[in-house]
């Protein structure tokens, strides 16, 4: 059984992290952020895939002017990326942004990180230390393994932060390689009481992406670490988000739209159940409410294979049956069987 690390809790806009909150799903805008009506209408696509929270790239002051706009088209809680420059963070805060992510490895300042501490303690809005793998300073601790050196430099801020009365913090420790990024989470996760963002930074094209986002981000889930998850895609960001939900289902740590059991299909199966199978989860892709859905390609075995699931069909020779929680119901022609399923999807939703 799992069991959840404590962490405090923390507001960034209307969503509560941290405590006992639901893991958050979140993602990044693609758009040029001084593009206002892209941003706009990204950040509706995002809210409409259930994102919960989203970060915007704040590259110049156009950028965070943009950001009271923004702000008036979403309830999302919307937070500024910043690098580099603190006067963007500032700038940020000033124009009414929700959250504020620093990276600790090219904002070294501390007076420059204590302005904009100061002013997020002013307005009460939380700060995500965002460690990067590949944005260490090179003379920062150079001898230290990379995850060592991911954790000092994280704890530094903290500290720094904690010496302003400042506890309005969330850290991430995000690298390319799965193993240096779950080791990084694991020696940090005891150290601090604040929650913990999970992410594998540019994780590549959505499948493999996907797999390397599930792996590392499932390992520390698995252990109880992590209270918001970015799923980071070459990709439309709401396939972020698909994604994030489906490693939190397949753990049992949030139920989202429906889940489609499929079987792999072999040579006894009797249908094209690839195709059905696809058929089926472009239908399921309107529905937003928690249900199993089982498409299996033999009527043999189908029903006693996914018998978890609300609802399914089994193919056969010409027909197949439908069945609910592993008993059959009824058996309907080859050709009428994904209506026949889409109709019993409703009777239960």
């Amino acid at each position: 059984m799992m069991t959840r690390r404590a962490s405090t809790e923390l507001k960034i806009g209307n969503v509560t992290i941290g405590g006992n909150a639901p893991i958050a799903v979140q993602s990044m805008t693609k758009t040029d952020t001084r593009d206002v009506k892209a941003t706009v209408n990204q950040v509706k696509e995002l809210q409409e895939c259930d994102c919960e929270i989203v970060r915007i790239a704040i590259p110049d002051k156009q950028a965070a002017e943009s950001i009271p706009v923004i702000k008036k088209s979403t309830s999302l809680p919307i937070i500024a990326d910043i690098h580099f420059d603190y006067r963007l963070a500032l700038a940020s805060l000033q124009a009414g942004v929700d959250g504020i992510r620093l990276n600790p490895g090219n904002i070294r300042d501390r007076k420059q990180i204590a302005t904009v501490v100061s002013a997020a303690k002013q307005r009460e809005i939380p700060i995500r230390i965002g460690v990067n793998a590949g944005s260490l300073p090179p003379n920062f601790e150079p001898t230290l393994p990379l995850d060592q050196r991911m954790v000092d430099i994280a704890l530094e801020q903290i500290r720094l932060m904690e010496d302003m009365d400042f506890n309005l913090i969330k850290v991430s420790l995000k690298a390319f390689d799965v193993p240096i990024t779950v080791r990084a989470y694991q020696m940090l996760a005891d150290k601090i009481p604040y929650p913990l963002h999970l992410g594998i930074t540019e994780a590549g094209l959505p499948q493999a992406g996907a797999i390397r986002s599930a792996i590392g981000l499932g390992i520390l889930l698995y252990q109880g670490i992590g209270d918001t998850i970015r799923v980071s895609l070459s990709a439309h960001p709401c396939q972020e988000v698909s994604a994030g939900y489906e490693i939190l289902k397949s753990l049992g740590l949030r139920q989202h739209g429906p889940t489609l059991i499929s079987c792999p299909s072999c040579g006894r199966a009797e249908v094209d159940i690839i195709s059905l199978a696809e058929a089926v989860n472009k239908h399921l892709q309107k529905i937003n409410k928690p249900i199993k859905v089982a498409v299996m390609g033999c009527v043999v075995n189908g029903p006693g294979e996914a018998k978890d699931a609300d609802v399914g069909i089994a193919g056969g020779k010409g027909k197949g049956a439908i069945f609910r929680k592993g008993k059959v119901v009824r058996t309907v022609p080859e050709e009428n069987l994904l209506q026949a399923l889409m109709e019993e999807i409703k009777q239960i939703i």
